[in-house]
């Protein structure tokens, strides 16, 4: 039955659309996508391309469609970061055995040894499992032991399943370069910025991209118009990482969107409470499936259909 109040306030509805219609303007158009490490020497159009394919088959799969007129930024930096890598030489623990004992950074050793301890943690990899690749060394354990904290990434590799030793490696490598070196970040979190206006976007972080994400919506001093963040495959969970932008803030966004798989090396520990503790709280989503080898895969991200409606129930 239509009662008096529910005609008025219909007919002030349709008074209001009448004078401040909603355009489409109004609404983003605009979608950056932050691409992780190890994309070094890759063709930028031809990543992007894998993409933007990924996040249609999501959209396909969730029975919706990407806007014709939807922009789609890519902004690149896997070649600047490789090149500070070579440039700043920060040699691996699998290097030291050949380069010497001089050869240890002890700050990334601490950096390495704190992430690969919470990942092995968090995997369930066991003491037992880590002496045994530790075999008769009689060093004494520890975190600036850099043959202890090889024998805990070779334990995560054989038995954490996904992301191996090597991988593992490079990642906390990259990610300690972006952390601790201001020139590295600084460098990055322009490329990415710069794809950014104040117009309204919206933004998805992969894995490191999902730090530089945060670190320029964090710290821009622009009044940016983001609708709705979204992190896939995050490592901002671990403590080693998240306390580099201490004290936590959320970013000035709508809306904060996580999606992982649990079976994700570089995202076992969610955005919650508990290990990103900001406000307003981050909305965790776990029940992705990655089908990409090592579970941490953008294509495994961005063909979920979750996460595909999530990005275009804002574009709508």
């Amino acid at each position: 039955m239509i009662t008096r109040r529910s005609f008025l306030l219909h007919s002030a509805a349709l008074s209001l659309a009448a004078v401040s219609p909603i355009c489409k303007s109004s609404l983003p158009r605009k979608l950056v996508f932050v691409h992780g490490r190890s994309q070094q020497g890759k063709d930028p159009d031809a990543l992007k391309a894998t993409w933007v394919e990924a996040f249609k088959k999501g959209a396909e799969t969730a029975g919706m469609e990407i806007p014709n007129d939807l922009e789609i930024a890519f902004p690149f930096y896997g070649d600047v970061l490789d090149s500070f890598a070579k440039q700043l030489d920060l040699p691996l623990t699998s290097d030291i055995r050949t380069r010497g004992e001089d050869a240890v950074n002890e700050d990334f050793l601490l950096f390495q040894a704190e992430i690969a301890e919470a990942l092995r943690a968090r995997r369930g990899i066991t003491d037992d499992q880590i002496n045994e690749e530790y075999g008769s060394n009689l060093k004494q354990k520890g975190p600036l032991n850099w043959e202890w904290v090889q024998a805990i990434l070779r334990a995560l590799d054989k038995h954490g399943g996904g992301i191996n030793q090597i991988a593992l490696e490079l990642f906390t490598r990259d990610v300690f370069l972006y952390t601790r070196r201001s020139i590295v970040r600084e460098t990055i979190d322009k490329i990415v910025a710069d794809e950014i206006t104040e117009d309204p976007t919206i933004i998805l972080g992969h894995s490191l991209g999902s730090v530089v994400a945060y670190s320029v919506l964090r710290y821009d001093p622009r009044k940016l118009n983001v609708p709705l963040y979204l992190t896939v495959g995050s490592p901002l969970g671990l403590r080693a990482i998240r306390d580099q932008f201490k004290p936590l803030k959320s970013p000035v966004v709508g809306s904060w969107f996580n999606a992982y798989d649990k079976r994700d090396m570089v995202s076992l520990y969610p955005l919650d409470i508990d290990n990103f503790p900001v406000s307003p709280v981050v909305e965790n989503y776990a029940q992705v499936e990655n089908n990409t080898g090592n579970r941490h895969g953008i294509v495994g991200y961005l063909d979920d259909p979750t996460v595909a409606r999530r990005i275009l129930g804002h574009l709508s």
